[in-house]
């Protein structure tokens, strides 16, 4: 994992505080819109918490929305439980399974498991990648169409592998889910600025072996591995359920007979 040269800028008067309380807790520098000496830019702005690229001519900026953007049309859209992410995690009428996203990412897929009612934690181990989910938990828990589901959605800034070792076992979720950095190719512009602009903050999850053994020493009942529907196993290790879409596969590991009723 890489974070390269950060700094924390802001936009608009009304965001300095913001930003000089955010710099303090990440310990980064504190810049205003100045990027020169740095690869990235965590600027707290009007609309929300942004991550922009330095340098002419770079992608537009990231920033995390549960209320408009991609997340809300997801939410709007209704596809419920009949789509391949609720079917993997395996909802079910009467089956509302707990759920720990370890690799939480930009949050989208836990905030639909949480929009189908499903309780999530999770675990991202980025600094800057948390803050921006934690902002737009923030945001989105003021709106009163997103405020039920980020209820259901709990944050923590951690490494997941050392998080789930060490879980008790009267804390271990019903379902782990991973969906881990790895080289793919998406073809919408948007997705390729942001996996260039995630993948240059996070790195690529060289350790997903051992999450996936920790995952699934956690799990109380199944892990879920989101991949492209066309990729290699991660770890190499065949699942005991395979749930495809058009252009991503679920792979479910089920551990004690879990989904066999």
């Amino acid at each position: 994992m890489t974070e390269g040269r950060i700094a924390v800028g802001w936009e608009g008067e009304a965001q300095q505080a913001h930003a000089e309380s955010l710099a303090h807790r990440l310990e980064l520098p504190l810049t205003g819109l100045a990027a020169d000496g740095f690869d990235m830019l965590l600027v707290a702005a009007p609309s929300g918490l942004e991550l922009r690229q330095a340098g002419m001519g770079t992608p537009g900026p990231i920033r995390v929305d549960f209320v408009q953007g991609k997340a809300g049309h997801r939410r709007r859209s209704g596809e419920g439980r009949g789509q391949p992410l609720a079917r993997a995690v395996g909802l079910k009428k009467g089956r509302l399974p707990y759920v720990l996203d370890a690799t939480a990412g930009l949050g989208r897929d836990a905030f639909v498991l949480a929009s189908l009612g499903c309780s999530v934690l999770l675990l991202e181990r980025s600094p800057v990648a948390a803050a921006l989910l934690a902002d737009a938990i923030d945001r989105a828990s003021v709106d009163t169409k997103t405020r039920p589901i980020v209820r259901l959605m709990q944050l923590r800034c951690e490494n997941a592998i050392g998080y789930m070792e060490n879980l008790p076992a009267a804390a271990c979720p019903d379902v782990v889910y991973l969906d881990p950095m790895y080289p793919h190719r998406m073809k919408t512009a948007l997705v390729k600025k942001e996996m260039r602009i995630f993948r240059q903050l996070v790195g690529d999850d060289s350790d997903s072996r051992d999450l996936l053994a920790a995952a699934r020493k956690c799990a109380r009942f199944r892990v879920v591995v989101k991949r492209p529907a066309r990729s290699t196993r991660l770890a190499d290790e065949f699942p005991d359920i395979e749930i495809k879409s058009p252009n991503t596969r679920y792979d479910v590991y089920v551990n004690r007979g879990y989904g066999s009723n």
